[in-house]
């Protein structure tokens, strides 16, 4: 088994089912086109590293098949995100001794923040990094805390202050990487421009968004 094991969630970028918080302005085919150029960055930056990378996927198996060829693939489970969360780092922790979860709503995040969180994994049994927005872009594990998965209200700015409540509770040994930041709103594809010009996603705002910016 080896020491570490990353995975990403990820949704096959269908018009009206991703960066839905981003219609309006931006159209359904537009927001799936960024999402599609967000999801590619991401798996890009985060493969072929020390780490053995997992996509976590909702949709079409072929479409990651075809467009991520040779990454382990595995379905989502169903139900609400906790719980599709937890499963997967159940999973990742039986493929790893070390387990750290990001979604693909992050493309300028660098590997080395990634690289942090595996590294305080040698110490810590939970690392968080934490968002702008009240949330967080990354979680990892040494050992399995399904806790920390129950009864969280997902998608709003509670979701990090109770998990570090609840393990603090739980006498959880946890680290905390420094703040960055999920793309989903406008204001947040501005900063990204601004912080990252050269990231593909940037280029890729600049050429087809640039009338939102």
């Amino acid at each position: 088994m080896g020491a570490c094991a990353l995975g990403i969630f990820a949704k096959e970028p269908c018009p009206g089912l991703v960066k839905t918080r981003l219609c309006p302005p931006l159209a359904p085919r537009e927001a799936a086109a960024l999402y599609q150029t967000c999801l590619a960055e991401t798996i890009a930056a985060m493969s072929g590293k020390h780490w053995r990378t997992t996509v976590f996927y909702a949709g079409s198996r072929a479409y990651f098949r075809q467009n991520f060829p040779g990454l382990p693939l595995v379905p989502q489970a169903s139900g609400p995100l906790g719980r599709r969360m937890d499963l997967a780092l159940r999973h990742l922790l039986n493929e790893g001794e070390r387990a750290v979860l990001i979604g693909s709503d992050s493309p300028d995040l660098p590997p080395h923040l990634v690289e942090e969180a595996f590294s305080q994994l040698r110490q810590a049994h939970l690392v968080i990094g934490p968002a702008r927005d009240g949330g967080y872009f990354l979680i990892g594990e040494r050992h399995h805390h399904p806790q920390l998965f129950v009864n969280i209200p997902w998608s709003t700015a509670e979701v990090l202050p109770i998990t570090r409540r609840r393990a603090f509770d739980l006498g959880i040994r946890t680290a905390e990487l420094p703040v960055w930041e999920d793309l989903d709103d406008l204001a947040a594809l501005r900063r990204l421009v601004q912080r990252s010009p050269a990231c593909r996603t940037a280029s890729f705002v600049r050429q087809n968004l640039a009338a939102y910016l």
